[in-house]
């Protein structure tokens, strides 16, 4: 079995207002490959957070994209290189996608797959909200953008595109 090229990874809770971006992210980009297109080599993963786990699904990617809802990135969203690192996050449980890098390494002994991050701007994470409007139209930016993303599936690519809104 071959094993897709790029892994899309989307953290967040449904039930949280805005932290279901990153759900809600790769849903409507599931809605989009049904309709067609070039999704040969595109793997998409959801989760609640980040776990240990995780390092073992970047095994044999030749890239990775972490999409999560931040309230500290600019409107409407942020694409930043990610880079192996052990942090306080370095526990069992919720991990940061650096540190799901670092367990990587660690376990494979070789560098991890370039990675990337898209955090999209949330406001409003309350228990049982809806996701917000601003919240809404950074996503659809989010999307927008990821088509961009989709349609050049290099690490070389996404780097001219990062801190690009």
């Amino acid at each position: 079995m071959r094993i897709p090229g790029l892994l899309v990874l989307a953290v967040g809770n449904p039930s949280r207002g805005d932290d279901a971006l990153g759900p809600l992210f790769l849903e409507r980009l599931g809605e989009l490959r049904e309709r067609g297109g070039d999704w040969d080599g595109v793997e998409l993963l959801t989760d609640f957070q980040l776990q240990i786990e995780h390092a073992v699904d970047l095994e044999g990617r030749s890239l990775a994209l972490f999409v999560d809802a931040s309230i500290s990135c600019p409107p409407p969203y942020q694409l930043t290189r990610l880079r192996a690192a052990r942090d306080t996050s370095y526990t069992s449980h919720a991990l940061t996608p650096a540190a799901v890098l670092h367990v990587y390494e660690q376990v494979n002994r070789v560098p991890s797959p370039p990675a990337f991050q898209l955090a999209i701007r949330g406001e409003r994470f309350e228990l049982g909200e809806p996701l917000g409007p601003a919240a809404e139209a950074n996503l659809a930016a989010a999307l927008e953008f990821a088509g961009r993303l989709l349609a050049r599936r290099d690490a070389e690519s996404w780097a001219r595109w990062e801190a690009l809104p």
